[in-house]
């Protein structure tokens, strides 16, 4: 386990807090897009969330606490380009060696294909687990495209190893509905729309167990507010939804590693490759502080 190109570890720290041996957490770049059904472009996520990392502000006012001070290791990105089952493979294996070693994995996409090999490492290695979707669709179908690793395939995948549960879901292709535990699923109209429950981050928290792993795909904000992304779609939840739901499960569950797809990195749109930096950095602050906001 090699750390990577200082020129481009996230938040730019020092050797001392990037160092993987003391580190808290580990950011695993997965550059990986072949799996896109409509844009593509992911791929080139992870490098410019790394880069808009470096503009973010150590102290984080709202939960009063310097994230980066955890540790925050940025490890060599798993570079491949052949198919999506040899790609598990790999996430997998990199994913399965931090969670052994007591090492928070943050996996960077890439589509949501990269998150299958990070979710059966955890499913596989931590007991007692439930992985925690933040998504515009179900991504619960068997098959897309001829694969069944395709990125609308991964919680098909995840439901099979653990318990899930579904947030921000808008998009939802017709044969998924039968399947889906519709306790389990909470759709962005009943968050935000008319008549939104007032009380659903609560409900969301009661229906984990007391492990969770958290697949985020950044589709899962509004389209106004992330345009930046490959299959956006209107509705979505907002900043301080997101962080408010984040906050509470980092307060009552043990959070033991997430991932973040989907971006797409758009010219003129560094605002998107920003809000994502900021979600990991403030997300991690989090997990590790269990700061609350006032």
């Amino acid at each position: 386990m090699t750390e990577h190109d200082p020129l481009k570890t996230y938040f730019e720290l020092s050797d001392e807090l990037a160092n993987i041996n003391t580190a808290k957490a580990a950011i695993l770049p997965v550059p990986y897009d072949k799996t896109a059904t409509w844009k593509k472009g992911a791929a080139r996520a992870p490098e410019a969330i790394l880069e808009a990392s470096h503009h973010i502000e150590s102290y984080d006012v709202v939960i009063d606490v310097e994230p980066s001070q955890c540790g925050i290791a940025t490890l060599d990105p798993v570079d491949f380009d052949g198919s999506p089952e040899e790609l598990a493979d790999r996430v997998d294996a990199r994913v399965a060696e931090l969670l052994e070693r007591g090492i928070l994995p943050v996996t960077l996409g890439g589509d949501h294909c990269i998150s299958i090999g990070a979710i059966r490492a955890a499913a596989r290695l931590v007991p007692n687990l439930t992985i925690l979707q933040l998504d515009a669709h179900t991504d619960t179908r068997e098959e897309c495209w001829g694969s069944a690793y395709n990125h609308a395939c991964t919680m098909n995948w995840a439901r099979k190893w653990c318990p899930i549960v579904q947030v921000g879901i808008r998009a939802v292709d017709g044969p998924e509905m039968p399947l889906l535990d519709q306790d389990r699923v909470f759709y962005a109209h009943q968050i935000r729309g008319p008549g939104a429950s007032s009380d659903w981050i609560d409900r969301v928290v009661e229906l984990l167990t007391e492990k969770v792993y958290l697949t985020i795909d950044v589709d899962c904000f509004d389209s106004s507010l992330v345009p930046a992304t490959g299959t956006p779609e209107p509705g979505g939840l907002d900043w301080y939804q997101v962080d408010a739901l984040l906050e509470q499960v980092s307060l009552n569950r043990e959070v033991v590693g997430f991932d973040v797809v989907e971006l797409l990195p758009t010219p003129g749109q560094w605002a998107s490759d920003f809000l994502v930096a900021k979600l990991i950095y403030r997300f991690l602050g989090r997990i590790f502080s269990g700061a609350k906001t006032d």
